[in-house]
């Protein structure tokens, strides 16, 4: 793997970069380890302290193998630019509930994620879903909640003795004739 400044972007087409959306692969591994390491440590920076970052972050080893194995747990899909995962959400079909949605920081709000959920909630409609649950970040609640998400209030997380925010969040699910 390259090695990346923290500014720097794994999608090299600065102006509109060209993002495509698929299943993960194993080899997504390893970049799906950066963009979460960077999302969380980057990318909520705004929204917890070095402290509840670290502790987030120390959830899950930086180690592309243990991202890969996730991917026989979730259907993971990913966005990809110039060939390399520049986000992720990991989806649990059976009961509905997106597990984890993470985008490179310098990438965020560009609506990567926004799609990711899309083919997501695309895929648990065809499993006969109604609603889809997702457990939210300070940062993503946000931005969710804009979107039409109901909240069904906060959880407390404990990660090495340091309390986690996040919001238990909900959206009804409706098939949209395209």
């Amino acid at each position: 793997m390259e090695t990346k400044t923290t500014n720097d972007s794994p999608c090299q087409t600065a102006r509109s970069p060209r993002i495509l959306y698929r299943q993960a692969k194993p080899r997504d591994g390893a970049d799906q380890a950066e963009v979460f390491h960077h999302a969380v440590m980057q990318g909520a920076a705004a929204h917890y302290s070095v402290e509840e970052r670290d502790a987030w972050a120390s959830t899950m080893p930086r180690e592309g193998s243990v991202w890969a194995a996730r991917q026989a747990l979730y259907t993971t899909l990913v966005a990809t630019c110039d060939g390399r995962c520049v986000g992720f959400l990991e989806l649990d079909i059976p009961v509905g509930h997106v597990h984890t949605l993470y985008v490179w920081p310098s990438l965020a709000r560009r609506g990567i994620g926004t799609t990711l959920l899309v083919h997501a909630e695309r895929l648990l409609l065809e499993h006969g879903h109604g609603r889809v649950t997702l457990d939210a970040s300070r940062m993503l609640a946000e931005s969710l909640l804009q979107r039409g998400w109901h909240d069904l209030g906060v959880e407390w997380l404990r990660r090495d003795g340091v309390r986690l925010e996040r919001r238990r969040l909900e959206r009804r699910l409706s098939a949209v004739e395209t």
